[in-house]
């Protein structure tokens, strides 16, 4: 059923991806695709397709194309794929950022360590000129 319940996500998601928009997504992922590969990319169908064959795209793997949709400003697609995140796979997002949150002690770890001092004598600099 969840395939089925993707299938009709990535249906709906390409029909509100005109020609214009796949251009955008398409250069908002383009450190991932070839361009040469990018180039032979048509249609959103074929974009999908593609991303799914790089393990970019899944049916419980899909914060890659939200953070694509989200440099590319398209939050009426991320909205469809959060949707479908919350409701098909029951992943919200206030668990992710939990586990994010504890897992990183990063306040700790700048505590009680003195900032690096520079190196002295600075290179390319003689002993200070003598007083007097």
């Amino acid at each position: 059923p969840a395939m089925a319940e993707y299938r009709s996500l990535l249906e709906e998601l390409a029909q509100n991806i005109t020609a214009e928009d796949l251009e955008q997504l398409k250069s908002a992922c383009k450190e991932d695709i070839p361009s040469e590969e990018s180039e032979a990319i048509a249609t959103s169908h074929h974009w999908f397709a593609f991303l799914e064959k790089h393990s970019k795209l899944d049916r419980d793997n899909l914060s890659y194309i939200e953070h694509i949709f989200e440099i590319s400003r398209r939050p009426d697609l991320l909205t469809m794929v959060v949707q479908y995140r919350t409701q098909v796979l029951k992943i919200s997002e206030e668990d992710e950022v939990d586990t994010k949150l504890t897992r990183i002690p990063s306040a700790k770890k700048y505590k009680g360590e003195p900032p690096p001092s520079p190196p002295y004598p600075m290179p390319g600099q003689g002993p200070p000129p003598s007083p007097g």
